[in-house]
């Protein structure tokens, strides 16, 4: 069973349990949907959300007449895209859990198997990640289903923890769950599954505190943070392409050594040895 929120006390004990305002978050590999979106809901929630909006804006400004999906918990950040793509999807992972988006429209989400997504291949232009890779059981195959579905000219971007930095280790959040990673680690798993790195930039410069000072200077936090490239910010984010041509490993074909035989003189038989 996935981890759920719990309501706390004020004198509770927490025994791998971790309190934030009455909602408690166990050490689970999943993020329950309604702790995201009470997440999400929260002040800190919405500072972060603004926050990374503006990295993915950064890359991807617009998708006009772009196949775009989502996957993980992407909805607070795919009304960038909805009004002028020409498909816009949000697909949640089973063991998560699936809330409708938008709500006041029909709905664009679904509850899939991350593992094996109701696509064909090559059939998505756009592809977002957040809270989806730190928390999968496999992300190596999580990654190679990312790119069956992915066109070949199509671009994906990643939105996970950093390891360096503190919201990787403040359990009270969503980005404080699963496996943080840093520069160098995501790298080699983006090459692993036959993607290459084509940009990067980080977010969430701010330490996860909940006062109001902290979030009102939020800007602030981002452009120094940014300015002096600090290494601990919260959250990468990656935009990778598709390797089409990749390299395939060419085992060569073992010989094998046969001994030469050399002749060997045998003897005849004569008229008189017959008689």
């Amino acid at each position: 069973m996935p981890p759920r929120a719990t309501k706390c006390g004020v004198n509770a004990v927490s025994g791998g349990l971790h309190e934030e305002r009455g909602t408690c978050y166990d050490h689970g590999m999943t993020i329950d949907v309604i702790d995201l979106r009470n997440f999400y809901s929260s002040r800190l929630g919405t500072v972060a959300r603004r926050l990374i909006n503006r990295g993915i804006r950064a890359r991807w400004s617009d998708a006009p007449r772009q196949r775009v999906l989502g996957v993980g918990y992407c909805t607070p950040y795919l009304g960038l895209f909805r009004e002028d793509a020409e498909r816009c999807l949000a697909f949640m992972p089973a063991k998560q859990g699936v809330m409708k988006w938008p709500t006041a429209r029909p709905s664009l989400s679904a509850l899939v198997d991350e593992f094996d997504l109701p696509l064909a291949d090559a059939s998505v232009d756009r592809l977002l990640l957040v809270h989806a890779l730190e928390v999968s059981d496999d992300p190596p195959e999580l990654l190679r289903e990312m790119w069956r579905v992915l066109a070949p000219s199509g671009r994906m971007i990643i939105v996970l923890p950093n390891r360096r930095g503190p919201w990787a280790r403040a359990d009270t959040t969503p980005f404080g769950q699963g496996r943080p990673y840093s520069r160098s680690q995501l790298t080699n798993l983006l090459r692993e599954t036959w993607f290459t790195p084509s940009a990067w930039s980080e977010a969430l410069h701010l330490p996860p505190i909940r006062y109001g000072w902290f979030l009102r200077s939020a800007i602030a936090w981002e452009r120094f943070g940014s300015a002096i490239a600090s290494p601990f910010a919260g959250v990468h984010i990656v935009e990778a392409t598709k390797q089409v041509y990749r390299p395939i490993a060419v085992r060569r074909e073992r010989r094998r050594l046969i001994p030469v035989m050399e002749p060997v003189l045998v003897p005849t038989t004569s008229p008189r040895d017959k008689i």
